[in-house]
């Protein structure tokens, strides 16, 4: 169906819902709440010193990272925005050790919701993008959704994900496993409208993500895959490569959708004791079922990444995505 109209996210996730039957209304009304949360966070980042949101919060989260004042209030913008509407029958977040519990006062829903508040948040202080990334679970029957165990479920469990960039327009990018589709925040009529649909990331690709500081700490397949694109036209890939690195995943990732290319944070010696950098349930699997629904692939180099059964609420694994060819070939490196 064609639209001379703009497509709210209302308008969008209600056809949705009609077309493939796949989309509940609790499932509907669980994802607009989580945008309008998106977009208060969004008010909070762009108003940047004004709104004295800037700098360290004095506290740290469960990985003894630095928290910064706005990781704090994205944290408390999404847990209050999302505890009462019924929708819900728990919730956890990259900021906290555990599950956070619908109050009693408020009815249960059937999902969970797991989400990076403030994805780069490293990057604030110097006004570069930042983003907040999202994943929907169902709540499995028989389990206690205030405890770790309820939300371990591997990525292909996932029945939505997402994420907006905070950049120089406010993008949500969104997946009901029926491709990848990206709104743009009106601010004049305050609400997602849908600008692209079906997105694919291109297959081929000249550009790679990866923060090159690290490395001295890389395997050798690794190694190897940055050596051949670094060796240009005259090196085995015949082609010059390209390098960004933004160090905010949000912002990398969302380049490599639109415009191709692979993101890398794999496993090096630095990460090995951890088991890598990224949280599989909070980035790497929301991502990883973005990445795959717009034709890309994502792995650890070793296996996909949506098929891990987590162990851990606050799993670290290594992560490879972006165009398929690529991924692929970084995949045959590590086997081989």
């Amino acid at each position: 169906m064609t639209h001379n109209n703009p497509v709210s996210l209302t308008q969008f996730l209600i056809e949705e819902q009609r077309a493939h039957g796949t989309l509940n209304a609790e499932l509907r009304l669980l994802l607009e709440v989580v945008a309008r949360a998106c977009k208060r966070i969004s008010i909070a980042v762009s108003k940047g010193a004004l709104g004295g949101v800037l700098g360290d919060a004095g506290t740290g989260n469960i990985q003894g990272e630095a928290q910064k004042k706005l990781d704090v209030l994205s944290n408390e913008i999404l847990l209050q925005a999302n505890e009462w509407g019924g929708h819900l029958a728990g919730m956890a977040s990259e900021e906290m050790d555990h599950p956070s519990c619908i109050p009693g006062e408020y009815p249960q829903g059937g999902y969970l919701l797991l989400f990076d508040p403030l994805d780069g948040s490293s990057n604030i202080d110097v006004n570069i993008s930042v983003g907040t990334i999202f994943s929907v679970l169902r709540a499995p029957e028989g389990v206690d959704p205030s405890t770790d165990e309820a939300f371990l479920q591997p990525g292909t469990d996932q029945v939505a994900a997402g994420y907006t960039v905070y950049g120089p327009s406010t993008l949500l990018v969104l997946t009901l496993g029926q491709g990848v589709h990206v709104f743009t925040l009106d601010r004049e009529q305050g609400s997602f409208v849908l600008t692209q649909r079906d997105v694919k990331i291109p297959v081929q690709t000249r550009e790679f993500s990866i923060n090159t500081s690290n490395a001295r700490h890389w395997e050798a397949p690794v190694k190897r895959y940055i050596d051949e694109c670094l060796a240009g036209k005259d090196g085995p890939r015949g082609a010059d490569f390209n390098m960004r690195w933004v160090a905010s995943m949000v912002a990398d990732v969302h380049r490599i959708i639109t415009r191709g290319g692979v993101f890398m944070y794999p496993i090096d010696a630095k990460t090995q004791k951890q088991g890598g950098k990224l949280r599989l349930m909070y980035e790497a699997n929301p991502m990883s079922l973005i990445v795959e629904q717009a034709g890309g692939a994502a792995s650890t180099g070793r296996s996909r990444i949506l098929d891990l059964v987590p162990e851990k609420l606050h799993q670290r694994v290594p992560v490879i995505m972006g165009s398929r060819e690529e991924v692929e070939r970084l995949v045959g490196y590590h086997i081989n």
